[in-house]
């Protein structure tokens, strides 16, 4: 690694994407490298990329929707200055064109990085097989070299079937690096947001996306609790804001995503809380055989998240991906005339109900389990938690069925022994929950010590809420391993 090719301080968080990229770029082995970076807009990529180009006295190229001719030409003229040539680089065809980014890294380790690279791949189809000769092992072009090419985008499925199955670049790179949204706690610090209710207000709309705080709302963050409702009036309520119409602007910009209006209903059926393909059916007027390729695309766009549920073989649950869509569907979309009127106080006031239900809760619900999986100590839970997600159990006594918010596994056992069931939960933002929710979760531990798929024998009983917990419940925690309470306060500092 080259001496003093530290993390530029303007790059919050991030230390492991640096990391990797880094040591990616800074091997001095022979032979030319390839590596693909991806992740939605506004993650970061751009500045990550371009700060380590910089850092490594690299080459950085930045696509745009252009014909091929134009691509070429433009990206002629940024070697030409990159180079020091007295003009323009005259870029024949995209062959001559990889092969002149290979010729930079004849002499050293140079990073070339082509920046929203599906708006290249997209007007001149066979890039992909170009790169994907010019790397052939063995070629001269490519052991001759030490360029390391990174491909950047932002159109997830695009990006994704770059490095899969049967295309063209399958085992040609050597990093395939993701750039994920900041986790609720690194985005609770990146807003400066110290109060834990407050922080979790303000994740469950715009979550962990950094752009939406510098370049969206120029940096206005709420100023405490009691400025919470104020903030949201003004920053992601007012049509003057860029925060507003970006939700609208998420799915109309990427290609991949035609029919936006059928997108939308189905982003709204999960938002209204169908989280099945049932119910996103019967919510939107369509078949539930129908829905198989909309839902497939908004998977692959990064959009919509598939959890399978553990405890019904066959069956899952939907929920949306990006926080500040959710809040969209949920808030803004049934009251948009309004809010384009510059109503948005009367509408905040009238949607405080279905923010909590439909926004809130389940963020909350989708916390915990990330706090579970990522930052609760083994002892907590008395193993290290694989999976954490929702779940209906049956209770075959009552022929009722019960959701619970929390079901934690631990990591698959190497023979055929059942799976460890390390806890199971109860979590509500706005009520307190007391010994009858402590009841209900010992009830369901019962039933699934009797599955023989799991091992419940020293499950736990996780209880989460917002607005805090009986004295009769603290009480029986402190007298009880087996019970975890997890309140926003634990959740953003505790183990």
């Amino acid at each position: 690694m080259l001496v003093g090719l530290v993390k530029p301080a303007d790059i919050f968080d991030r230390d492991i994407e640096w990391a990797e990229l880094a040591r990616f770029a800074t091997d001095a082995r022979p032979g030319a490298t390839l590596g693909v970076v991806s992740g939605r807009r506004r993650q970061g990529k751009t500045l990550l990329l371009y700060e380590l180009a910089r850092a490594t006295d690299g080459f950085y190229f930045g696509a745009t929707e252009a014909t091929p001719v134009e691509s070429l030409r433009r990206l002629g003229e940024a070697l030409g200055r990159h180079t020091g040539a007295p003009g323009p680089v005259h870029l024949a065809d995209w062959p001559s064109a990889v092969d002149a980014l290979l010729a930079l890294g004849r002499d050293r380790p140079v990073t070339v990085v082509l920046d929203e690279f599906p708006y290249l791949a997209r007007s001149s189809r066979d890039l992909p097989s170009i790169l994907q000769h010019a790397l052939t092992p063995g070629r001269p072009e490519r052991t001759g070299s030490r360029t390391r090419l990174l491909l950047c985008g932002s159109a997830l499925s695009f990006m994704g079937g770059l490095l899969a199955g049967s295309a063209p670049l399958r085992g040609r790179a050597g990093l395939e690096l993701p750039v994920a949204p900041l986790d609720y706690r690194a985005a609770a610090a990146f807003w400066g947001i110290t109060e834990p209710s407050l922080a979790a207000r303000v994740f469950a709309i715009v979550g962990g996306t950094p752009a939406y705080r510098r370049e969206y709302v120029q940096d206005d963050v709420p100023d405490g609790p009691d400025d919470f409702d104020d903030w949201v009036a003004r920053a992601v309520l007012n049509p003057a804001r860029p925060l507003f119409r970006e939700a609208r602007y998420l799915l109309a910009e990427d290609p991949d995503l035609r029919d936006v209006a059928l997108y939308h209903s189905v982003l709204a059926a999960v938002a209204e809380g169908n989280a099945t393909r049932g119910g996103i059916a019967g919510f939107i007027g369509r078949k539930a055989t129908d829905l198989q390729h909309p839902l497939t695309v908004l998977e692959d766009a990064g959009l919509l998240l598939r959890d399978p549920d553990p405890l019904r073989s066959g069956r899952s649950r939907y929920r949306i991906a990006e926080p500040l869509i959710n809040f969209y569907q949920a808030v803004m979309r049934p009251a948009w005339t309004a809010l384009e009127q510059r109503r948005g106080p009367d509408v905040w006031r009238r949607s405080q109900r279905r923010y909590t239900s439909a926004v809130l809760g389940p963020g909350f619900e989708e916390t915990i389990r990330q706090w579970a999986m990522r930052f609760a100590a083994p002892e907590t839970f008395g193993g290290v938690v694989a999976d954490a997600s929702a779940a209906v159990l049956t209770d075959p006594s009552s022929r009722t069925s019960h959701e619970l918010d929390l079901v934690a596994l631990g990591e698959p056992p190497l023979g055929d022994g059942p799976r460890p069931l390390l806890a199971i939960g109860e979590v509500k933002w706005g009520r307190v929950l007391g010994r009858p929710d402590l009841d209900r979760l010992e009830r369901g531990r019962e039933l699934l010590r009797a599955r023989p798929h799991f091992d419940a024998s020293d499950s736990r009983l996780l209880l989460a809420s917002g607005a805090g917990f009986t004295d009769d419940l603290c009480h029986i925690a402190q007298r009880r391993s087996d019970v975890i309470l997890v309140d926003p306060a634990r959740l953003y500092a505790g183990d």
